[in-house]
């Protein structure tokens, strides 16, 4: 018989403890392992580590078992536990996911400015590259930066090293060090140079042409993209064009369109082509060439419009990039256009989720009546009421606080129509939180326990778990104690075992 670590007691007056009680008894492996995933994060939001780490070690996945002790390690190195973290990683049986938790954890005492014990780890590690990255980071961040450049030497993995000039060099930025942070960036640039595969050498090049620009060096962020381009013609694999559109777009936000335009000139796939036009027309309209962006955008989806099955990499890749293009119509100021182009979108959730971005637009441009018609478009109920959260959101962003409530209470009516119990109960925990930032604490208590009776309802012992761990936490945030109905309600389900 399993050891179980939830008291009947304990699981009829909490929520969450109701959720672990659930989750304990399921027979199936992956339904168990599924519900601690939800589960366990939430202990260690309360800094349980210790029942966490009991909930973790009982599950019979392994790969899972691993992964949730390693999150529980990392927690108690964050607190300070250090001893008990690296208990919890010798546990993990995986060996390369014990290298990897090893890692999390002296990376997590790096960061909390515990330099000596994360490079006694890191010197018991096989490769420690990661680990001294997160400690230079942090002696440079706290000004003893020729200790940093030592550490930065002992780092053989180049993209180690670059990781942590690249962290450096954002901290240099945001400081208004623009000089020191280019100084860090040109060593970045160096240290790239080492890396031995190619499309991570162009990856990491582009990440330093773009923080080149945020320096103000748009000179040097040039010279970086005329290098990643470089590399980037010779590919010949699908990631080519992405790349050569990454290095296009860097040349024209570092001011050099022509180059832009010309790196353009070298992308074949209709795709990434559309992508890339789509940053042009919003440089563009950002620059009040509003002529200009809508013939942009025009060009964008005639071009992703006409590509073929055959001519298509990447199906997902392109129905997102149509959505994106719909939306960015809506914020054109072409309403009627985008519509038009969401409602041509092959794959039905990119379909609706143009048509709520576009809602949400309109909000802002205060046509609401629109708005709320084209989310009145979407044809699946869950979807159509994130929808109108989402415009309730847009409309508190505005401070109109009445209309966002309005919009809750039409979202909360709705609810009834989605016919997935799990679905449904997740709405219901967005339209609580909603109110409860809205300071309606009794519209979230009423919301709340409507979705307790729901979940009692949802037949899968996984999902009837995970949903009610969800709500455990709406009901924490709300701080609202469980009234006797509700206990009643948690004792009808413990019984049910």
């Amino acid at each position: 018989m399993p050891d179980y670590f939830i008291s009947y007691e304990d699981a009829e007056k909490n929520l969450l403890a109701c959720s672990a009680y659930l989750a304990e008894r399921i027979k199936s492996s992956d339904g168990h392992a599924e519900a601690m995933k939800t589960i366990i994060p939430r202990y260690l939001g309360k800094q349980n580590v210790d029942l966490a780490a009991e909930l973790a070690n009982a599950v019979d996945d392994p790969f899972s078992r691993d992964q949730l002790l390693t999150m529980v390690a990392e927690k108690c190195a964050e607190l300070g536990d250090d001893e008990y973290a690296l208990q919890l990683v010798d546990a993990v049986e995986d060996q390369g996911m014990r290298a990897q938790a090893h890692e999390r954890v002296a990376v997590v005492m790096a960061h909390r400015g515990d330099t000596a014990k994360a490079a006694e780890i890191a010197e018991t590690m096989a490769h420690p590259d990661f680990v001294y990255a997160s400690i230079a980071v942090q002696q440079a961040g706290s000004g003893d930066e020729s200790t940093a450049n030592m550490t930065l030497d002992k780092i053989d993995f180049p993209t180690a090293r670059v990781s942590a000039l690249l962290h450096m060099a954002s901290v240099a930025i945001n400081d208004k060090e623009p000089e020191k942070a280019a100084d860090l960036l040109q060593r970045a640039v160096d240290a790239a140079g080492e890396i031995e595969h190619d499309e991570e050498k162009i990856r990491t090049l582009c990440d330093i042409g773009n923080l080149f620009i945020e320096a103000g060096r748009n000179d040097a962020a040039i010279n970086t993209f005329e290098t990643a381009r470089g590399l980037a013609e010779v590919l010949d694999n699908i990631h080519r064009d992405f790349f050569l559109v990454n290095c296009a777009l860097g040349f024209l936000f570092a001011g050099s369109r022509d180059t832009a335009e010309r790196t353009l000139d070298l992308v074949m796939d209709k795709t990434q082509m559309g992508s890339a036009l789509l940053g042009f027309a919003r440089d563009e309209w950002s620059k009040d060439k509003k002529e200009d962006a809508l013939d942009t955008i025009e060009e964008a989806f005639a071009i992703v419009n006409s590509q073929r099955e055959a001519e298509t990499r990447d199906r997902r890749s392109r129905n997102t990039l149509l959505s994106a293009i719909s939306a960015q119509f809506a914020g054109f100021g072409r309403t009627d256009r985008a519509v038009e182009i969401a409602m041509l979108n092959p794959d039905p959730n990119e379909e609706m989720t143009a048509l709520s971005q576009i809602a949400q637009i309109l909000i802002i441009q205060k046509d609401d009546q629109q708005a709320r018609e084209t989310i009145d478009m979407i044809k699946e109920d869950a979807t159509r009421l994130f929808g109108l959260l989402g415009l309730s959101d847009a409309k508190t962003k505005l401070g109109e606080a009445e209309a966002a409530a309005t919009l809750l209470d039409d979202a909360a009516s709705l609810a009834d129509t989605v016919p997935q119990l799990a679905a449904r109960s997740s709405v219901l925990n967005q339209i609580a939180l909603r109110w409860v930032d809205h300071g309606q604490m009794e519209k979230a208590r009423q919301v709340t326990h409507e979705n307790l009776e729901l979940i009692t309802h949802i037949r899968d012992e996984s999902s009837r778990a995970v949903e009610l761990a969800n709500l455990s936490s709406v009901r924490e945030r709300s701080n609202l104690d469980l009234t006797e109905d509700e206990k009643a309600v948690l004792e009808k389900l413990t019984r049910c075992i």
